[in-house]
């Protein structure tokens, strides 16, 4: 006989497994671009990957510290500066943002089944934990996708695909 499926493993499972998936492919794009890449802006209303790594690394210790218990927006979190990148540096950048990744991981893996249609709070509106780890996702989506975006652009021809290459999408027969 069939054992029941656990919904609430698959779930978690499932947003881990996407949270790095994003992650990587974040980090796949950053690989591809030099330092002066990584903090150049298109034009003057648009982030740099550096601010949008930045930004993702402010809300990510934001809202995954004391995840089950604190408000997500921590009132110590600056979200403004999170998109001025004057005076900042690669790879303090990429520490935040593997701590962040680190923390977010961590609470991921604490959570049980019940822990998931508790109630927690960002900027004061309550959300299921289930909502809560959804809106986590998408937000990191969303950014990775500007990421990679913007690595695409810098990279030019030398772009190395973190997906399946173009004209390549044909299932192998």
């Amino acid at each position: 006989m069939d054992q029941p499926m656990d919904l609430a493993a698959v779930y978690l499972a499932s947003a881990r497994g996407t949270f790095a998936k994003y992650r990587e492919m974040a980090e796949g794009a950053f690989r591809q671009v030099d330092d002066a890449q990584f903090f150049a802006a298109p034009d003057g209303g648009s982030n740099s990957i550096a601010v949008i790594v930045k930004h993702v690394a402010g809300n990510m210790r934001s809202r995954w510290t004391d995840f089950l218990t604190t408000d997500g927006e921590k009132p110590d979190r600056d979200r403004d500066g999170e998109f001025e990148s004057e005076g900042d540096h690669r790879a303090a950048l990429m520490e935040a943002w593997n701590a962040g990744w680190t923390l977010a991981f961590g609470e991921l893996d604490r959570l049980a089944a019940e822990d998931l249609t508790r109630t927690v709070h960002i900027r004061a509106e309550p959300h299921t934990v289930v909502q809560a780890i959804d809106r986590q996702v998408t937000h990191a989506a969303y950014h990775v996708g500007q990421i990679v975006y913007l690595a695409k652009h810098f990279a030019g021809d030398a772009w190395q695909t973190l997906s399946i290459p173009r004209k390549q999408s044909q299932p192998v027969k």
